[in-house]
C-alpha cells in the first residue's frame, strides 16, 4: 500500500459554496501520529470567518427550505457513491492524520455512509400526523418544520464517520449547516467537502469553518444558529450544553466514557478474549465505545486474565498505512504522556502492570505518539482510576464476587456511554440488559456501536441533552412540531 503522505500547506474553510482563505493570525500544524510529520497548517479562526459561513447558512436556508424533500436527498444519492467511489482514499487521510489502522479507517467510513442512506428516507421519516373531527367539524394535524441554521463541533478520534451523524439528517430535513471539524484532523472533512461539492447543493447548504473556542463560542453565541451538535471529552461537552441553552438554542452534546465489561465465568472465554481485545486496543483505545475496564466474576478473574494479557502482548503497533499493522499511535505527544502518566497512577493504587506498552520503539516511527497495549491488574474498585477516562489502550482490570457486586461498580461510575457483558446465560443477560445504567448495551458484544438507524445512545455524564445523534432521534432533534387545528364554516351561498 501507498504510504505517501497527502498534504496541503494551509487548510481553507468552505463558505457560501466556495473555497475561502483563511486570514487568521494563528495557525496549527497538523501533524502524522505516526511518523512526526507535519501535514499542513490548520487556521484559528477568529469570530468574524465563523460568523460569514453563519451568514452564508442563513441566506440560503429560505430557499432550502422551500426545496421539497424529495429533491433535498437528490445530493446525498450522489453523495453516497461519491463516498464510496473515493472510499480508499478518504482512509488513508483519516489513517495520515488520526493514526488508526487502514482497516479501521474503511470501517469507520462504511458508518458514515450507512447514516447517508438513511438520511435518504426524509420523505418518510419527516412525516407528521392527523386526525379528522377531533371536534365536530374541526381537524387537527402535526407537521415537522426545519430550524433553521444548525452547527456541528466533532472530534479528531473519527475524522469521518461523526459529521455524518448529523450532516445528512440536517440538510436532508431542510435546514443548512455548519461543520466545524477539530483542529487536529481538518484534511478528512477538506477532502469530503470537495466531494459534497460535485453533488449539486445550492450554495450556503452546508459550511466548513476551522478553528478552536472562540470558533465554537461564535457558532454558540450567534442566535441564527437554533442548534449545536457536539462530541468529545465530557468537560466540553458540559460547557457547550450549558452556554447553548443559556442561549436557548438546542443541543446534543457526547461527553465522554468509561465503558466496563462485565466477564462471567460461563462465557465462550476464547470469543469474549477476541472482542474484548479489538474492543479495548481498537483505534488505539481512541474511541468513545472501547472497553476500558473490564470487571471479572468468580474464575473468570483468571482465564479472561491469562488470556487478554496474551492476546494484547501478540498485537502489532505501528503505522496503520502498513500491512499487518494492528494498532497505530495515539493522536499527540500530549496524550501519549497523559496516557503514560496514568498507567503509572494505577501502578502507584495498587494495581499490577501485567502488559507494559509505555515506551516503546517503533523502527523506522521513533518520532511517532506510540503507547503499546496495557493491561492493569487488580485496580482497586475505589480507585480513582477505576473511573477514569483514560483514552488510550489501557484495560483496567476489576474483580467481582457476583453480578450484584459488579452492577454496584457499575453504578459508580459517572459515565454511561456502554457497557457489555460476556455470559452464555440468558437470565444474566437479561438481567445485565434491565440493571445496566448505560445508553449503548452489548451482549457478547464489545462494541455496542449503534447502527445509522438506531439513536447512538448515551446515559449520565457521557450524554447532556435529550435527542441522541442518528436515525429517528435526528429528525426530532433537526426539526420543530407545529401543530395546526383548522375548522371551515359552510358556505351557504354557494352549492358543489
Amino acid at each position: 500500500m501507498s504510504t505517501a503522505i497527502i498534504t496541503e500547506a494551509k487548510i481553507p474553510h468552505y463558505i457560501d459554496g466556495q473555497w475561502v482563505e483563511s486570514n487568521a493570525r494563528e495557525w496549527s500544524e497538523i501533524v502524522n501520529p505516526a511518523t512526526g510529520e507535519s501535514l499542513g497548517k490548520v487556521p484559528i479562526s477568529d469570530a468574524a470567518e465563523v460568523t460569514k459561513a453563519i451568514d452564508a447558512a442563513a441566506a440560503a436556508y429560505p430557499a432550502w427550505r422551500r426545496t421539497p424533500p424529495e429533491d433535498r436527498i437528490q445530493p446525498l444519492f450522489k453523495l453516497k457513491v461519491l463516498l464510496e467511489d473515493h472510499l480508499d482514499d478518504i482512509s488513508r487521510l483519516i489513517t495520515q492524520e488520526n493514526g488508526k489502522t487502514f482497516t479501521e479507517a474503511k470501517a469507520e467510513m462504511r458508518r458514515a455512509i450507512e447514516n447517508v442512506e438513511v438520511a435518504c428516507g426524509i420523505p418518510v421519516m419527516m412525516q407528521g400526523y392527523n386526525l379528522e373531527d377531533v371536534a365536530r367539524g374541526i381537524d387537527e394535524m402535526m407537521i415537522r418544520q426545519p430550524l433553521g441554521v444548525t452547527a456541528a463541533i466533532v472530534p479528531f478520534n473519527f475524522p469521518g464517520m461523526i459529521a455524518f451523524w448529523f450532516l445528512p439528517y440536517a440538510i436532508a430535513t431542510g435546514n443548512t449547516f455548519i461543520l466545524k471539524p477539530s483542529e487536529r484532523v481538518p484534511l478528512t472533512m477538506r477532502y469530503v467537502y470537495e466531494l459534497i461539492e460535485k453533488t449539486g447543493l445550492p450554495k450556503g447548504v452546508v459550511n466548513l469553518v476551522n478553528g478552536g473556542k472562540v470558533a465554537v463560542d461564535t457558532l454558540i453565541d450567534d442566535p441564527r444558529v437554533r442548534a449545536i451538535s457536539f462530541v468529545g471529552s465530557t468537560p466540553v461537552a458540559r460547557y457547550i450544553y450549558a452556554r447553548s441553552g443559556e442561549k436557548g438554542k438546542r443541543a446534543q452534546c457526547q461527553g465522554g466514557a468509561k465503558n466496563p465489561v462485565i466477564v462471567l465465568p460461563d462465557a465462550d472465554m476464547q470469543m469474549a478474549t477476541q472482542i474484548i481485545s479489538d474492543s479495548a486496543f481498537g483505534c488505539a483505545g481512541q474511541r468513545c465505545l472501547a472497553v476500558s475496564v473490564a470487571v471479572t466474576i468468580g474464575e473468570a478473574q483468571k482465564t479472561f486474565r491469562d488470556a487478554i494479557a496474551e492476546s494484547a502482548a501478540k498485537l502489532r503497533v505501528g503505522n496503520g498505512l502498513e500491512d499487518g499493522v494492528q494498532m497505530g499511535p495515539v493522536i499527540t505527544k500530549q496524550s501519549k504522556e497523559r496516557i503514560e502518566s496514568l498507567i503509572g497512577v494505577g501502578e502507584k493504587q495498587g494495581a499490577k502492570v501485567l502488559v507494559d506498552g509505555r515506551n516503546p520503539k517503533i523502527p523506522r516511527h521513533e518520532r511517532g505518539n506510540f503507547v503499546k497495549p496495557t493491561i492493569l491488574d487488580g485496580v482497586p474498585a475505589s480507585s480513582e482510576l477505576s473511573h477514569t477516562e483514560i483514552f488510550g489502550p489501557v484495560l483496567s482490570m476489576v474483580h467481582a464476587n457476583d453480578m450484584d457486586e459488579a452492577l454496584a461498580f457499575l453504578e459508580r461510575n459517572p459515565y454511561g456511554n456502554q457497557a457489555s457483558l460476556f455470559t452464555s446465560s440468558g437470565a444474566a443477560a437479561r438481567r445485565f440488559r434491565y440493571e445496566a445504567p448505560a445508553g449503548n448495551i452489548g451482549i457478547n458484544i464489545g462494541v455496542a456501536a449503534p447502527m445509522a438507524y438506531f439513536p447512538f445512545s448515551g446515559w449520565k455524564d457521557s450524554f447532556f441533552g435529550i435527542m441522541h445523534g442518528q436515525g429517528r432521534d435526528s429528525v426530532e432533534f433537526y426539526t420543530e412540531k407545529k401543530v395546526v387545528v383548522e375548522r371551515w364554516a359552510k358556505e351557504h351561498s354557494r352549492k358543489f
